[in-house]
């Protein structure tokens, strides 16, 4: 496995952070009502605090929300254009703004990239046709048993 990049872990743990319907529910109401609390997220979703609270920071720490303490609350807004997830973010809003179930379609969508080496095997089908031995080899996967065509 290549632990060498940057952007790879950076990718599966967002992926796991987005990998969750109720976290993707926050992300929707965020997109349409940016600036909510903690508090009026936990209500709508019929959330604890904490466990909305935990969430939120998952988001957060992926660079996907931004926090404002406002007096003794926190406001969370979608994360500026101008952060290194903006293309994300863009790609989130996009899909929750275009399709009819976009919890479902993110969710299986990031559910496949959330192990470093799901990516790796990802990748080397993106660079063409491999055999499968080649593609054991690259991605040091040697209980690879599916047909690559």
């Amino acid at each position: 496995m290549n632990t060498g990049s940057f952007s790879q872990p950076t990718l599966w743990r967002t992926c796991r952070a987005l990998a969750n319907r109720t976290r993707l529910q926050i992300c929707g109401l965020l997109f349409r009502q940016p600036g909510q609390t903690v508090s009026a997220l936990a209500e709508t979703l019929g959330l604890s605090l904490s466990l909305a609270s935990q969430y939120l920071r998952a988001l957060e720490s992926r660079g996907l929300l931004e926090a404002r303490r406002e007096g003794r609350s926190v406001t969370y807004r979608p994360a500026p254009v101008a952060t290194p997830a903006a293309g994300l973010v863009a790609a989130l809003r996009l899909v929750f703004g275009k399709h009819d179930n976009p919890v479902e379609t993110i969710f299986k969508t990031v559910t496949a990239f959330t192990h470093p080496r799901r990516i790796e095997i990802f990748g080397a089908l993106t660079k063409g046709g491999q055999s499968l031995v080649k593609l054991r080899t690259v991605t040091y996967v040697p209980y690879l048993h599916c047909t690559v065509t």
